[in-house]
């Protein structure tokens, strides 16, 4: 599943690419037909994330609300003003790249713009402005909703790292501390902290040498600090790069400028090879049906 920083990116990206400009707004699929009815030729004012939750407000008061899960993904293209990333969302690979298009019709130099090409596959929204487009695959949510329906929504998540406003890191500390469930699957309960997914929950856990199945209770306030200020951190790098690095260079293979995919992290699908750290085997088990990965030796 995308983290909440390909959301943040996603959430930019439409704002650079739509903002202040009438889209019109179809289902080639059909299951969002009546949806994009009410969007339709309407104005985007503003793209906005929070964790894993994508809003575009338009102006007249209706919002689309997209959660991608796992199988979602958006796919841009457009002329040469219409810049970004050809394609954020699943599948996901290890290194968390977004996939890029130099191809007519996706922002090249010299190449012309025909319009949008014919949806492929299973295209639940399309969003077309005179200068380019997106498509909205396989989306676990995609509803048209109103604004106090999107303060409900928001009303059930924790605070976002990647806004980091005043008093979200004292109110996570809170939420996390008052909970005798495990760290681990804490810090992917949406209701605790929005946005951190599988890769940023075993990555900040072992830069923090904390051990996965420590309860929220156990851990005191300095811990919980320090949690939030690295998952910080790491995600605001997320944002910056378009993928999850959370190795420094000095361990990237043959002074590479950039992490390989195998580079990129201490733990995540490691399982069975030497800790970057100690040397003792990366673990592997299941919790709360998804995989956590850990250091046995660093995170005593």
């Amino acid at each position: 599943m995308p983290e909440g920083h390909s959301i943040h990116r996603l959430a930019r990206q439409f704002q650079d690419v739509f903002a202040g400009r009438m889209l019109e707004v179809s289902s080639p699929q059909g299951r969002f037909t009546a949806g994009a009815a009410l969007l339709d030729r309407h104005e985007l004012l503003e793209a906005t994330a929070h964790g894993k939750q994508l809003f575009l407000r338009f102006d007249h008061g209706i919002l689309l609300h997209v959660h991608l899960g796992l199988y979602g993904a958006w796919n841009f293209g457009g002329d040469e003003s219409f810049r970004g990333a050809s394609s954020i969302g699943a599948p996901r690979r290890i290194g968390e790249r977004e996939t890029f298009s130099h191809d007519a019709g996706a922002g090249s130099p010299g190449n012309s713009y025909a319009g949008p090409p014919e949806p492929v596959g299973a295209v639940r929204v399309r969003l077309v402005s005179e200068n380019g487009w997106a498509d909205l695959r396989g989306a676990t949510t995609c509803a048209a909703i109103t604004e106090a329906e999107a303060a409900a929504v928001l009303a059930r998540l924790g605070p976002d790292p990647l806004h980091n406003r005043p008093g979200d890191r004292e109110e996570f500390i809170r939420r996390l501390l008052r909970r005798k469930t495990a760290v681990g699957l804490l810090l992917m309960d949406q209701s605790i902290v929005a946005g951190i997914g599988n890769i940023y929950r075993a990555e900040v856990l072992f830069r923090q040498g904390v051990d996965p199945w420590t309860p929220g209770s156990s851990l005191n306030a300095e811990t919980g600090g320090r949690l939030w200020d690295d998952t910080v951190a790491a995600m605001s790098d997320g944002v910056r790069d378009g993928r999850i690095v959370t190795t420094p260079s000095a361990l990237w293979s043959g002074g590479n400028a950039e992490a390989l995919d195998g580079d990129a992290h201490f733990v995540y699908k490691r399982q069975g090879q030497p800790c970057r750290r100690c040397g003792e085997a990366v673990g592997m088990a299941e919790i709360g049906a998804r995989k956590l990965y850990w250091c046995p030796g660093c995170q005593d």
